[in-house]
């Protein structure tokens, strides 16, 4: 089969396979999102999808989605998810454009991120990032500390908590990607039946290029593609520049 080589002709065919790994888990496919990566391409190509219906990008870095928020204020149905680490002072970017944080993982981010909202008159939808593989160079906290965070902020107004969100362990080894998943599931269903804990937890961000069909399989209802939809990076923009280490 030959590859497709424009950005929506991509998106499409990842589009499709969210589907059938959908219904392979007994799953309606519209329970799954797909959230288009952006990150290091031009905002040519998020303009070219947006013109074929997708409103929701998400980045890494604070700057980078500023910047293309910036430049695409004409659109004005286009959402920006970040879901990257967040710096205390990127926190007043954040809070002035994006729809959704994905990687909220400490009582100080969060403070500093409902001081914002709340000058802004905003609302922001987060994700709690677990660190579902234990791995020292990944931000998130562990599965065991995230309830006493989910317990705090109840304090906060402007932040609804509505899921969780990770990162599994690198590798081919399946079951160990799975029990990553597996892991972040299983958190779920305890702070569902947690009632001190802020938010709804309906959602769970799980899944890359290299592992959303498994990560469908075990729950996730948003899966985060940048690569079988963009294409590659450039090897400069690597993985430990986007998830540094602590």
């Amino acid at each position: 089969m030959t590859e497709p080589t424009g950005v929506w002709e991509r998106y499409q065919r990842v589009r499709a396979a969210v589907d059938t790994a959908a219904e392979r888990a007994g799953r309606r496919p519209e329970e799954v999102a797909l959230l288009p990566v952006s990150k290091t391409k031009p905002v040519e190509l998020v303009r070219e999808l947006h013109a074929h219906g997708v409103t929701t990008f998400g980045e890494n870095k604070v700057q980078e989605a500023l910047g293309k928020h910036e430049q695409t204020t004409d659109l004005p149905d286009l959402r920006w998810a970040v879901i990257g680490h967040l710096q205390t002072n990127k926190a007043r970017d954040v809070a002035r454009f994006a729809a959704e944080f994905q990687a909220l993982d400490s009582v100080k981010v969060a403070r500093a991120l409902e001081k914002r909202l709340q000058a802004e008159g905003r609302s922001l939808d987060v994700h709690l990032q677990v660190n579902s593989s234990g791995e020292e160079s990944k931000f998130g906290l562990p599965p065991e500390e995230v309830p006493a965070l989910a317990h705090e902020l109840a304090a906060f107004d402007s932040l609804r908590v509505v899921g969780l969100m990770t990162l599994a362990a690198p590798g081919p080894d399946t079951a160990v990607v799975r029990a990553c998943f597996e892991r972040v599931r299983e958190l779920q269903r305890r702070l569902l039946d947690d009632d001190r804990a802020a938010g709804s937890y309906t959602q769970l961000s799980m899944g890359m290029s290299g592992d959303f069909e498994l990560a469908i399989e075990c729950g996730s209802t948003c899966v985060r593609v940048g690569t079988a939809i963009f294409g590659e990076r450039p090897p400069q923009n690597d993985y430990q520049h986007y998830w540094p280490e602590r």
